[in-house]
């Protein structure tokens, strides 16, 4: 195979390596590029294409993940990993590891962990690596490493989402809940919403949101039984799917750009977090961004007419 061959049959592992380190689609999207140019010039070719070239992604994310986390520090608002709608890696043997550990609330445990706990729970727990590959990665010895993987894994664990355990529930329960919101079905949205659920947004402060969230089932219900009929009638569109392996959606507007996503978590038969990103930076990569301050104006003017 030439190095061509032997980097794109792994690019999906490292993009997806990257993504769970780094929680931002465009500096993984880099890191990748980065892996290949490096590969590129290298001028010794290794035993494994794929232990090299896993083990440079992880390096370049984990340089770039340390001065990420300044920045992080100083975002407006709650800071929430860049949307993803599909996991370009697949691999039957660790679908529900891959699944979870894509889930924006999993990606919200792993900003607690340093960047080499993180990077060594992903190599590892994620993507089944050996500990001699992950210790290569990192440049940790196996000892070393097995104590940052029992550190990650106690984190992980003490606050590991929930949940439903029914895949083809949660989609039925999400499409309820859509069809609920769509309509401005209040009591709809109530009977679906945990009472004390969360609905939070990541503007960065770029773009409309509510506040610090809106808490309770009451509140949420209301909230969106009086705001997303309204963006319907301006012509916006809202496309469900799943959104970083959860329920989610994409509403975009009459032109067909993004305005944001929405991702469910759903447990005990009931949505128990709403989470929006309406960061414009943050969804580039989905295509054409809406101006949500303009889509929110025509809302408001279309509620007012009523």
């Amino acid at each position: 195979m030439t190095r061509t061959e032997e980097f794109e049959a792994v690019r999906s592992l490292l993009f997806s390596i990257a993504y769970r380190i780094l929680g931002s689609v465009s500096e993984a999207e880099d890191a990748v590029q980065e892996t290949w140019l490096r590969y590129e010039t290298s001028t010794t070719r290794p035993v494994s294409p794929k232990a090299f070239l896993s083990a440079t992604v992880t390096r370049i994310s984990i340089d770039v993940l340390r001065s990420a986390r300044a920045r992080r520090e100083e975002y407006v608002g709650n800071w929430f990993p860049e949307p993803l709608l599909t996991d370009p890696y697949d691999d039957p043997a660790r679908a529900a590891e891959l699944a979870d550990s894509l889930s924006t609330a999993s990606l919200l445990l792993l900003e607690r962990l340093s960047p080499l706990e993180r990077a060594v729970f992903v190599l590892r727990e994620v993507f089944g690596f050996g500990f001699a590959d992950v210790a290569s990665a990192v440049g940790r010895s196996e000892a070393a490493c097995r104590q940052l993987s029992v550190r990650a894994k106690q984190h992980m664990e003490a606050g590991r989402p929930r949940f439903e355990a029914d895949r083809r529930e949660r989609e039925r329960l999400a499409a309820r809940f859509y069809a609920a919101m769509r309509s401005g079905d209040v009591d709809g949205l109530r009977a679906l919403l945990a009472a004390d659920v969360q609905m939070v947004g990541d503007s960065g402060g770029k773009a409309p949101q509510w506040g610090t969230g809106v808490f309770g089932a009451p509140n949420v219900a209301r909230v969106l039984a009086a705001t997303v009929p309204y963006l319907m009638e301006v012509g916006a569109v809202v496309e469900e799917g799943l959104v970083n392996g959860q329920p989610g959606a994409v509403f975009r507007d009459r032109d067909g750009r993004v305005v944001n996503t929405m991702a469910l978590d759903i447990a005990d038969g009931q949505i128990q977090t709403i989470r929006a990103v309406i960061n414009p930076d943050k969804l580039a990569h989905l295509g054409p961004v809406a101006d949500a301050w303009a889509v929110l104006r025509d809302a408001t003017r279309a509620r007012g007419m009523r």
